[in-house]
């Protein structure tokens, strides 16, 4: 699964990562680590590092975009397709969004189309190299199509659910979808009142 994407309207690139923690930095090893899945599932699973290594791997190259307007070209996300994981669960017809929850309590809701989408991977390696601590180790789902504050750090479960639910900032007024293509940055007019007033911006 290969792809570059282009810059999305009104970002710009940036020359190193910008890092935000909303809600602080887990400390989790390799070897505690496990991914859930529940909700709207056949199956729901609990696998640990290992079983995620032994599943196929796939490679995606993209440009990762933050909703604040820096981007960052080419980073190179190896891990596992999404759709791998959810064909595995079994994601029943009633799930229209996923709920991405993470070891810091922080969530970002993804319409179930996007989740499945060939560019959507739960990653484990940036660069070739595990993923850093403060960028989510050991695992962070990318999706290159969405803007960063989707891609949630310190992934540990996924929630299939029947409807929209607000996760962390989209509690704050940010979009429920954050398609960069169309640059869905802010829910309707309390999106474009904190587009002038906000000074906290999403996590990625």
């Amino acid at each position: 699964m290969q792809s570059e994407s282009g810059l999305a309207p009104n970002q710009y690139y940036g020359n190193r990562w910008i890092i935000y923690s909303a809600l602080g930095e887990p400390v989790i090893r390799a070897e505690d680590w496990h991914l859930k899945t529940s909700g709207l599932v056949e199956k729901p699973l609990d696998l640990s590092f290992d079983d995620m290594q032994k599943l196929p791997q796939t490679s995606f190259t993209g440009v990762f975009q933050c909703v604040t307007r820096w981007s960052i070209k080419g980073v190179v996300w190896d891990g596992v397709a999404f759709k791998e994981v959810a064909n595995r669960t079994g994601v029943k017809p009633e799930a229209k969004w996923v709920m991405f929850r993470c070891a810091d309590g922080y969530t970002a809701p993804v319409p179930i189309e996007d989740a499945m989408s060939e560019d959507s991977i739960i990653a484990f390696k940036m660069n070739g190299k595990p993923i850093p601590q403060q960028q989510g180790y050991p695992s962070r789902p990318f999706i290159s199509h969405l803007y960063g504050w989707k891609s949630a750090k310190w992934l540990d479960e996924i929630s299939f659910i029947p409807d929209y639910e607000d996760g962390y900032w989209e509690m704050y007024g940010y979009n429920e979808r954050a398609d960069i293509w169309k640059e869905e940055r802010f829910k309707g007019q309390l999106g474009r009142q904190q587009r002038h007033k906000s000074t906290g911006f999403a996590q990625i």
